[in-house]
């Protein structure tokens, strides 16, 4: 069926719609390109709208609202805040770690303000920007010197490149992980330049299995914490205060990639323990890598802390300039870093320790205070109750362990996954999307994360 032409005449133009008032405020907050090449987009699918429905589309009377609609749309962040109710603290594909007020602080004034990023005040000459930091790592951790990079991965490839290019590095087969994004320890051998030299079993390895690798080609001793699975069982692991006493015999150094890196005793706070690179210093390990944006609470970064030579080494190689950390995250981490030198508040200050340590009780009665609302909106289509539950730590981290917690849950009365998953949709286009997880036919809202009450309970109003 042809069109009517009547329908095409009665479209717009550009220009007039441009000069009526209506679109005022547009070209004001979004530019003349941004609207006109907005309006083009829409006049097209007008067109193809009466092409294919013989008709005008919906919108034809108020084009400047529409037109406010896509701009809208086209303008809003890729990284849109969202209530995080999965029940994992710290997800990976909602950013991990949330920052603490006094490392958004420093971000802001390192972005507003010039800083001395590798200026040297005392000899008004140029520094290094890890020198800052280094110092207060060595003073949480007890190492010699200490180096920052963009994340863990590339602290340990940074330190096998560095350290054992072209020579071997001795690993249990127990530890050779793969942690998200197929990101594999025998990979980042390759690429760094090493041989990975495999010892012992999956489930077994003994002291004497790296004894027997070492060789003069060997550069190092290398354990990988296992932070993203656990092997229990008929085991067998050599701790590194063992490897660290072969390794002293044998003049090789040893290396750890910790992962997740806690800087306190989590056990104080009733969590699972989690090893310290403090520990392993103590230990007599060379060189210690981990995470600054799991455990420790900060912004994504690889830490890499040890003896004095071998960061020298690590420094000036050179993918250390490929790989080195942004003012921005600095910022972050030299303020995260911090609160831990006043251990009375850091529960309080920094929130992914705060999160963890939530008390169960504290949630449930969230729940409870939210559960008449939800019923309310949502009561005719579901079931909603509250719900006792398991939140997980998230990122690999303590990956078998789980803290008590409290969900609004809710089963369609109706017993169709398609009417929970239009409730997960409609919930994911709310002004702050709120993503949760769905679980044995039903929607799980974890509120272990979830400490704006009064900004949820505003979001929900239509």
């Amino acid at each position: 069926m042809t069109p009517d032409r009547n329908l095409y005449s009665q479209l717009p133009a550009i220009d007039k719609l441009l000069r009526d008032a209506s679109f005022s405020d547009l070209l004001r907050n979004f530019g003349h390109t941004q609207v006109v090449s907005t309006l083009r987009e829409m006049l097209e699918t007008a067109r193809e709208y009466i092409r294919t429905q013989q008709q005008l589309p919906t919108w034809n009377g108020n084009w400047a609202a529409q037109a406010q609609v896509q701009l809208e749309s086209h303008q809003r962040s890729a990284l849109q805040p969202v209530f995080n109710l999965t029940g994992t603290v710290l997800h990976t594909n909602l950013g991990r770690a949330l920052q603490a007020e006094a490392a958004i602080e420093a971000v802001t004034n390192a972005m507003r303000f010039p800083v001395t990023l590798e200026y040297d005040l005392h000899g008004a000459e140029r520094g290094h920007r890890d020198k800052a930091l280094a110092g207060l790592l060595c003073e949480l951790t007890g190492a010699e010197d200490a180096c920052i990079v963009n994340n863990n991965a590339a602290a340990v490839l940074l330190m096998l490149a560095a350290c054992a290019s072209g020579e071997n590095v001795v690993v249990s087969r127990g530890e050779l992980v793969e942690i998200g994004g197929a990101f594999r320890i025998p990979d980042v051998m390759r690429q760094a330049g090493c041989k990975l030299v495999e010892v012992g079993t999956t489930n077994r390895t003994h002291l004497k299995d790296y004894r027997q690798a070492a060789g003069e080609n060997t550069a190092l001793l290398m354990k990988v914490h296992t932070s993203n699975y656990q092997v229990a069982g008929f085991t067998k692991a050599v701790t590194e205060a063992e490897l660290v006493e072969l390794g002293n015999e044998l003049n090789i150094p040893v290396v750890t990639d910790l992962g997740s890196g806690s800087l306190v005793d989590l056990t104080q706070w009733g969590l699972p323990e989690e090893p310290m690179p403090q520990q392993l210093i103590a230990a007599g390990v060379s060189l210690v890598s981990f995470s600054g944006d799991k455990l420790l609470g900060g912004p994504q970064a690889g830490i890499i802390v040890g003896k004095k030579d071998l960061i020298a080494r690590i420094q000036s190689h050179p993918l250390k300039r490929a790989l080195r950390a942004d003012k921005m995250t600095l910022a972050a981490l030299e303020a995260t870093l911090r609160l831990y030198q006043h251990p009375e508040t850091l529960v309080e200050r920094l929130p992914t320790l705060r999160l963890l340590t939530r008390d169960a009780n504290e949630i449930t009665e969230l729940a409870q205070r939210l559960l008449p609302e939800f019923q309310s909106q949502y009561g005719e289509q579901f079931t909603v109750c509250v719900e006792p539950c398991l939140s997980q730590i998230g990122s690999g981290s303590l990956p078998v362990d789980r803290l008590p917690s409290s969900a609004l849950t809710f089963s369609p009365k109706d017993g169709r996954g398609s009417t929970l998953g239009a409730l997960t949709q409609s919930l994911r286009e709310l002004p702050k999307p709120i993503i949760g997880r769905i679980s044995d036919g039903r929607l799980w809202l974890d509120l272990r994360c979830l400490e704006d009450e009064t900004g949820f309970m505003e979001n929900l109003k239509p």
